[in-house]
């Protein structure tokens, strides 16, 4: 309707712009304000009408982003149970937390995600590889971490440099499964640190903010980051290639590397190499 409506307004105003040349044509006998009036009609009936033709299509092109924006509240408007409006609202919060992450240039990965995205960086790593593991869960070796761990494997096998730092207590650091592990680890040369809870910086200091939510990440080649999803919720895990973020992580490490021993084998155990460390005189 609002096409004809354009369409009628341009005939008039053609119209118009013509019965006043003709007018001033074959009345006032004024031929030359005649053809020039006729000209100027001619040409702001032209002007009128890609003008309103622009207008319309931005109006349209308006009106379809609009809804495309809010087809997702629309929708949610449109549910009358209330039980139904709670859950939808529930669903679009957690939705909305995954697109604040994507924002943030980070890929949500849910557990077995995760594992197989660690062991693909692990396999594509040129030169480093630098993880922060919590003595606490880190050192699953069961099911998809397998894979993760043949991979780690491998990839000091091609002479990738990979540093590890535990954190945990000394409590933990005496468990013989962890003493086990630790063991073999410092046995195939893997740059083994142990940080211990009490020790490191408050958490404010060491960086942890709303996207380095965690102490269990892996940085690859300074380039990648795979860190592990300190919320509850559907996904276990996070990776970006962001530079900013990847600083952030990099900072991170450096912090708690600081605050990190070196550590030591001492009667088939590993035991943090400052321990023993002889008294100067």
């Amino acid at each position: 309707m609002n096409k004809k409506f354009h369409n009628v307004a341009v005939l008039v105003e053609f119209i118009a712009g013509s019965g006043l040349a003709i007018f001033f044509h074959w009345v006032l006998h004024y031929k030359e304000a005649a053809y020039t009036i006729f000209g100027i009609g001619i040409l702001l009936s032209l002007v009128t009408y890609l003008i309103r033709e622009e207008i319309e299509k931005t109006r349209e092109d308006v009106l379809e982003s609009y809804t495309h924006a809010h087809e997702i509240t629309f929708a949610i408007a449109r549910i009358e149970d209330p039980e139904c409006q709670i859950r939808a609202r529930e669903l679009l919060s957690s939705s909305m937390r995954t697109i604040s992450l994507l924002e943030q240039g980070f890929i949500p990965l849910e557990e077995m995600e995760y594992h197989l995205e660690g062991a693909k960086q692990m396999e594509q790593a040129f030169h480093s590889v630098k993880t922060v593991d919590p003595l606490s869960s880190g050192l699953d070796l069961r099911g998809a971490l397998v894979n993760f761990y043949q991979a780690e494997q491998r990839a000091r096998e091609r002479g990738i440099r990979v540093s590890r730092i535990f954190i945990g207590s000394r409590e933990e650091l005496a468990m013989p499964e962890f003493q086990k592990i630790l063991t073999a680890l410092h046995h195939e040369n893997v740059g083994v640190r142990i940080a211990f809870r009490d020790e490191l910086p408050p958490i404010g200091a060491i960086g942890k903010n709303d996207t380095v939510n965690s102490l269990d990440f892996a940085i690859y080649d300074d380039r990648v980051v795979v860190d592990v999803y300190g919320k509850t919720g559907k996904y276990f895990g996070k990776k970006t290639a962001r530079t900013s973020e990847v600083a952030k992580y990099l900072h991170l490490y450096d912090l708690i590397e600081h605050s990190s021993h070196a550590v030591t084998l001492e009667q088939d155990r590993i035991v943090p190499a400052n321990d023993f460390m002889p008294i100067a005189a």
